[in-house]
């Protein structure tokens, strides 16, 4: 799949024509993931895209602020001296103008498409606690399972907190433990025992269970999502 610089506006050829199918050639591979119900890492990019063209534009607009004025006239009755900007855009602002006002369009529509992936996903998955929950659910495990298949996978989570924009921001970091295959002699707290068995470190670990009915790429959608899911099913315990 075609990959977009984060810096694709301003690099090489400046011309909207060029960027344009640059833009498209790119979001044509997106939207050929999303076809597949693939979310990451490609919608975290296209975000992020979106955003860098954003913040460009305003930022093209706080420069053009901080341009010399001329007074223009004088209002009289409301004691207000009025100035225009001396500077104007030249030719190569002018396709950067064209090109971002283009670029944040599309790319906002194909958002809009993973979003709805994205919701879609959410809806169809359930998440349970297995056993007990101890009085630390910062740490545990994940009980991943498509019903459609007779295994599940496992893991381990660790909630973080990280800080960006002077805000913190609550993260999670996993790590795949093994695959388990469904028996009527193995159930899902004898799991959870076995666990605590095999990782002493761990001896009363929080354990969830998230389950869908449907079919998802599990690398690319179901476990990104469900993570998310779980961070703000843990929050509602704060």
């Amino acid at each position: 799949m075609k990959v977009l610089p984060p810096n694709w506006i301003t690099n090489g050829l400046i011309d909207f024509e060029y960027k344009k199918y640059e833009l498209l050639a790119y979001l044509q591979g997106i939207q050929s993931q999303f076809i597949q119900n693939k979310l990451y890492p490609y919608l975290s990019d296209l975000v992020n895209h979106y955003n860098n063209v954003v913040e460009l534009k305003a930022s093209k607009q706080d420069w053009a602020n901080q341009f010399p004025k001329k007074l223009d006239k004088i209002n009289l009755n409301k004691g207000r001296l009025l100035y225009r900007p001396e500077n104007k855009d030249t030719p190569l602002l002018d396709e950067i103008n064209s090109i971002l006002s283009f670029a944040q369009d599309e790319i906002k529509s194909v958002v809009k498409d993973g979003a709805e992936i994205y919701e879609y996903v959410e809806q169809n998955v359930a998440i349970s606690p297995i056993g007990l929950l101890p009085l630390n659910i910062d740490e545990g495990y994940i009980f991943l399972h498509q019903q459609t298949s007779k295994k599940y996978n496992v893991y381990r989570y660790t909630m973080t907190i990280f800080e960006e924009s002077k805000e913190n921001f609550r993260g999670m970091k996993t790590s795949f433990i093994k695959t388990k295959y469904y028996s009527r002699f193995v159930t899902l707290e004898s799991e959870k025992n076995n666990l605590i068995k095999q990782f002493s470190s761990l001896p009363n670990p929080a354990v969830y269970y998230i389950t869908t009915d449907k079919k998802f790429p599990e690398k690319e959608t179901l476990f990104p999502v469900a993570k998310r899911y779980l961070i703000r099913y843990l929050s509602t315990f704060e």
